[in-house]
C-alpha cells in the first residue's frame, strides 16, 4: 500500500523545518559562545578553553544520542524518534535560558545535544524511505538546504538580540529556538510511518543491534568509511568555524571577526553547497563522484582561507562563504549513509555517523589547540585541516556508488 502523497509532504516538511530548528539550535553556541561566557564572569583569557570543554559537552551528547536514537528509531519507529529529539532539544535550550553558571550552562549543552542527535537521522532515513529512488535525492537535498538555513537565522537573530540586549540578548535567543522547537510537534500528527520499517518489523533479523556495526569486519569498515568522509566537514565547523575569532586575530585582522558574521556568511555558503550538490549529484546520478569533487575543494579553500583571509574582514567572510559551500557535500554524506545500509539497521546508521562525525571535533580540536602553543595558530591549523581531507579521500575511494540502491533490503 503506498503513501498517500500529503503525508510523503508533510514528512520532507517536518524533517525540514525540524532540521531548520535542530541546526539553528547547534551553531548558536558558535555564536554565543562569548558574549553568554563573558556575562556568566569568564576572563577573556578563559574564554577559547572554557568555550572547548562547553563544545565537547554538547558533541559528547551528541555521540551518545546518536546511537541511542538510532537505535531507537530502528527498534521503534522513525517517528518515534522524531518526535522525542524534538522535546528533549526543545527543553534543553529552553533550560539553557535560565543557567548561572558555567557548570549549568554545560548540563544544558550535554543534554540539548543529546536532543539534537536524533533529528537530522530520523528525518533523512524517513524520507528516503517514503521517496521513490528517482526522487530520493532531491528529497533529502530539500530537507538539508532548509534546514542549514537554520544557521542563518541564528547568525541574525543571535547577533541582533546581542547587540541590542548585551546582557541577557543571548538567553533570548536560547529561549526562543525551544519555544519553536515545541511549536512542530503540531506537524507531527500529519505523517505516517515508513512502509519500508513497518515491513521490516515481521522479519526475523535484528533490528538496531549495535554491534552490527561493527560486524562482520566487512560492514564495519562500511561504517567507519562513511564516518571518515563526514569528518572533514566537522573540522571546518569544530574548528575554523567556532574559533574564528581566534583564527581572524592571528591571521593579522585589526578586528577580531564576530560569531555571528562567521556563521552567517559560512552558512549561506553551506547552503548553497548542499543544493548545489544535491542537484548535480541528481543530475549525474552519483554521490561519490560529487563528494569527491567537494571534499578537494574543501581543501583549496582551506589553505586560501588561512593564506589569504588576513588581507581584510570582507575578504576574511568571503572565504569562510566560499569555505561553506564546500562542505556543502553534508547532504549527500548523509543520503549515502542511508543508502550504506539495510532497513534494520539504517536509522541507527543515519542517526550516529553524523553525531560520531560531529564527535571528531573533539579529538580534532584536542590535537588542534594542543599544536598551536609549538607550530603557532595558522600552521596547526593548517596541518590539522589536511590532514583530515586526506583521511577523507582515502575513504572515499573505497566506497561503493549508491544513488539508485534499492533500499529495500536487511543487515544480516
Amino acid at each position: 500500500m503506498s503513501t498517500p502523497r500529503s503525508s510523503v509532504t508533510a514528512a520532507v516538511l517536518l524533517a525540514a523545518l525540524g532540521y531548520f530548528v535542530d541546526i539553528y539550535d547547534l551553531v548558536l553556541f558558535s555564536v554565543l559562545r562569548v558574549s553568554s561566557l563573558k556575562s556568566l564572569g569568564v576572563d577573556e583569557a578563559s574564554l577559547v578553553p572554557t568555550g572547548g570543554v562547553l563544545l565537547d559537552l554538547q558533541l559528547g551528547g551528541m555521540i551518545l544520542g546518536g546511537v541511542a536514537w538510532g537505535v531507537l528509531a530502528d527498534k521503534r519507529g522513525r517517528l518515534t524518534v522524531l518526535f522525542g529529539s524534538i522535546v528533549i532539544y526543545s527543553l534543553g535550550n529552553l533550560a539553557n535560558a535560565f543557567v548561572d553558571s558555567v557548570w549549568a550552562y554545560g548540563a544544558c549543552r550535554l543534554f540539548a545535544g543529546f536532543g539534537l542527535a536524533g533529528e537530522l537521522g530520523a528525518g533523512i532515513t524517513l524520507v528516503s524511505e517514503l521517496l521513490p529512488k528517482e526522487r530520493r535525492g532531491l528529497g533529502t537535498t530539500l530537507v538539508a538546504s532548509i534546514g542549514l538555513s537554520g544557521a542563518l537565522a541564528a547568525g541574525l537573530i543571535g547577533d541582533a538580540l546581542v547587540t541590542r540586549l548585551p546582557v541577557d540578548g543571548w538567553r533570548y535567543a536560547y529561549a526562543l529556538g525551544g519555544g519553536v522547537g515545541l511549536l512542530l510537534l503540531v506537524l507531527r500528527l500529519s505523517v505516517f510511518e515508513s512502509g519500508l520499517f513497518e515491513r521490516t518489523k515481521s522479519q526475523h533479523v535484528p533490528h538496531g543491534d549495535v554491534r552490527q556495526l561493527l560486524f562482520p569486519m566487512e560492514r564495519g569498515l562500511r561504517f567507519l568509511r562513511v564516518i571518515m568522509v563526514g569528518m572533514p566537514i566537522w573540522f571546518v565547523a569544530g574548528v575554523l568555524f567556532v574559533f574564528s575569532p581566534e583564527i581572524g586575530l592571528a591571521l593579522g585582522l585589526p578586528q577580531k571577526p564576530t560569531g555571528g558574521q562567521t556563521i552567517f556568511w559560512a552558512y549561506a555558503g553551506v547552503t548553497i553547497g548542499d543544493v548545489a550538490s544535491g542537484l548535480v549529484s541528481h543530475a549525474f546520478k552519483s554521490r561519490k563522484r560529487v563528494i569527491g569533487v567537494f571534499l578537494s575543494s574543501v581543501a583549496l579553500s582551506v589553505i586560501a582561507l588561512l593564506t589569504f583571509g588576513g588581507r581584510s574582514s570582507t575578504t576574511y567572510y568571503a572565504l569562510m562563504a566560499v569555505l561553506g559551500f564546500t562542505t556543502g557535500y553534508w547532504v549527500l554524506f548523509v543520503t549515502t549513509a542511508a543508502e550504506q545500509f539495510g532497513t534494520n539497521l539504517r536509522a541507527t546508521v543515519t542517526t550516529s555517523a553524523p553525531n560520531f562525525v560531529r564527535g571528531t571535533a573533539i579529538p580534532i580540536t584536542a590535537v588542534w589547540m594542543s599544536l598551536k602553543p609549538s607550530m603557532g595558530t595558522i600552521p596547526a591549523t593548517m596541518a590539522v585541516g589536511l590532514v583530515c581531507i586526506g583521511l577523507g579521500l582515502l575513504a572515499l575511494w573505497g566506497m561503493p556508488e549508491s544513488s539508485s540502491a534499492d533500499l529495500d533490503f536487511v543487515e544480516r
